[in-house]
């Protein structure tokens, strides 16, 4: 596996992580944390939940930072560059995830690794701390609930 899979493979993750854990998050605010759950577990599952979605949802928009100053200042631009960059820029009128398919889809033609890990910020000590956290998360999911994505 090369440089560019190890990365785009931890955004990957990453983003399955957020989904489930964004997903648990959710449940346990309406409740639906199970019958087991005491209110002391799910008060301390919620508190993760929101360190694990704020660490790494800061992440990413960091990563989208880095984007769009990368496009600046060479990215290959195209009609469909600019298409997918204007989608991106629709962040606050649409989904999350929906921004997110249409970066990845905007990479996935560009497979230098110096761009890659210039976008990502990705290395050994943010891949360790972004699994940390979400065993951390994963550590504090009451009984009865599930998460979704398995720690890595």
């Amino acid at each position: 596996m090369n440089e560019v899979e190890l990365i785009r493979n931890q955004l990957a993750l990453e983003r399955a992580h957020v989904g489930a854990v964004a997903t648990a998050c959710a449940n346990a605010m309406q409740g639906d944390a199970g019958a087991f759950a005491t209110g002391e577990s799910l008060g301390q599952f919620r508190r993760a939940c929101v360190e694990y979605l704020a660490c790494v949802l800061a992440w990413f928009e960091e990563r989208d930072q880095r984007l769009t100053d990368l496009l600046q200042t060479g990215f290959p631009s195209t009609a469909s560059t600019r298409r997918a960059v204007g989608e991106f820029a629709e962040y606050f009128n649409g989904v999350w995830s929906t921004r997110r398919d249409a970066l990845d889809a905007l990479l996935a033609t560009n497979s230098r690794a110096t761009d890659w890990r210039t976008f990502g910020g990705i290395d050994a000590d943010s891949i360790l701390e972004e699994r940390r956290r979400y065993a951390q998360v994963c550590a504090r999911v009451p009984p009865g609930m599930t998460l979704g994505a398995k720690p890595q």
